[in-house]
């Protein structure tokens, strides 16, 4: 791990240490909303499985009946019947937050609830099939709606994870280690400065021992 280039002082001693703090600290909080994330990835994911699996049996059941309704209809009648639809769909779209994330909620509102008034057709020249594959995708079109804003939803959280999972791992396995060794290098350097000033003191203590001796040596002497 290449240590960063600093000064080995007190002063960048205690800063280090602050700055180490402070990444421990978002280390614990990025993590907790990586799993805080990642719950709430899996229930979104749990729901869009379910409503995949209906929307598709339902869409399977309204081709099924499609294809049956073409085989007793012909295709002038059948594109007749089809030309002008009598239900329609409003859709608003705003946001909701979750976890700082940002994901799309989706309001549709039905402009005729009367479920039995969805046929843009008379019930004379078409087949039961068709009444039941009109309605069929009429119950599907709004699960589908619910499929788009789970999935969507599931996407951007995915992607935030991701981004989370980046900056996680780069504290956990580079920043912190890499502060953690200059911090452990710094006091080694200081320790082996104060050891080298304590060496240097203890040698002036002694030459300045020494001389004293001499100078009361030459005193004596000289009485």
């Amino acid at each position: 791990m290449a240590l960063l280039q600093v000064n080995p002082t007190r002063m960048e001693l205690a800063r280090l240490k602050k700055r180490l703090q402070v990444a421990r600290r978002g280390h614990k909080l990025l993590k907790d909303k990586r799993d805080e994330l990642m719950k709430k990835f899996l229930d979104i994911v749990r729901k869009n499985k379910e409503l995949r699996e209906q929307v598709e049996a339902m869409l399977m059941k309204a081709y099924g009946s499609f294809l049956m309704a073409r085989a007793v209809m012909s295709n002038e009648v059948l594109e007749e019947a089809l030309m002008f639809p009598k239900q329609s769909v409003s859709l608003e779209i705003s946001t909701k937050n979750i976890m700082s994330v940002k994901v799309p909620e989706f309001h549709f509102r039905v402009e005729n609830n009367d479920a039995s008034n969805i046929y843009p057709y008379g019930f004379a020249n078409t087949s039961a099939e068709l009444d039941e594959a009109i309605g069929t995708l009429a119950e599907a079109q709004l699960l589908m709606l619910e499929l788009a804003q789970a999935e969507k939803s599931a996407q951007m959280l995915a992607m935030e994870i991701e981004r989370t999972r980046r900056r996680v791992n780069a504290l956990e396995y580079f920043l912190i280690p890499q502060l953690e060794e200059t911090i452990k290098y710094i006091t080694m350097k200081l320790d082996e400065n104060e050891r080298g000033n304590l060496t240097r003191l203890m040698k002036v203590k002694d030459m300045m021992l020494e001389q004293a001796h001499h100078f009361r040596e030459k005193q004596k002497a000289k009485e």
